[in-house]
């Protein structure tokens, strides 16, 4: 079996109600006020939104990782984590276009990647399988999260980090795109082991 498609294991109805699931939802809940802060662009309301925005990329880290740690993986937390990065990322790129700071392609692809991994995941969670996030969609992850948080802030001094950010951005359209051809090829490989 390849390293990026494993099994779902089932849960109990205690885990249910996890540190890494409340987290997760946290998350989630993250994005509308993120998008209140995102539609004034004034210095205050950049650093509240970046500081949130912030705040969400952390609790990816951290739920993921108290979930493997203590053994509470459940099938809730594997649905609700990607689709709350994906809100996250989705709402941050989205109501940056009319600001210009990010271009509406780079958007489009970022989110195009992101619903097509989605309908890979649903496929093999149809099967029984989970396909795990790769080392470069971690990668991916990071210069997201990295570019969002320069752009969110656009601080012009000391250094212009709508610029900085953008470029950050670039680099991280790339690793999407190869990390969706990664997902892909695991997904076809599990497929003809099957």
């Amino acid at each position: 079996m390849d390293a990026h498609v494993r099994p779902v294991a089932g849960r109990s109805r205690e885990v249910f109600w996890s540190l890494p699931n409340w987290l997760t939802l946290g998350r989630i809940a993250l994005v509308p006020v993120l998008m209140v802060t995102l539609r004034w662009n004034e210095p205050f309301w950049n650093t509240f939104g970046a500081a949130i925005f912030l705040a969400g990329s952390l609790t990816d880290v951290v739920d993921g990782w108290l979930a493997r740690r203590h053994g509470l993986v459940t099938r809730l937390g594997a649905f609700l984590d990607p689709l709350a990065d994906k809100l996250l990322v989705s709402s941050a790129l989205i109501m940056m276009i009319p600001l210009d700071r990010v271009p509406a392609w780079a958007a489009v692809v970022i989110i195009g990647r992101e619903l097509a991994v989605t309908g890979l995941r649903s496929m093999a969670s149809a099967n029984g399988r989970h396909i795990a996030s790769s080392w470069m969609g971690k990668r991916k992850s990071f210069l997201q999260y990295t570019a969002i948080t320069c752009l969110i802030l656009a601080w012009k001094e000391p250094i212009d980090l709508i610029t900085v950010g953008q470029w950050i951005l670039y680099l991280a359209v790339a690793a999407t795109l190869v990390s969706g051809l990664d997902y892909l090829k695991a997904f076809i490989q599990e497929e003809r082991s099957r």
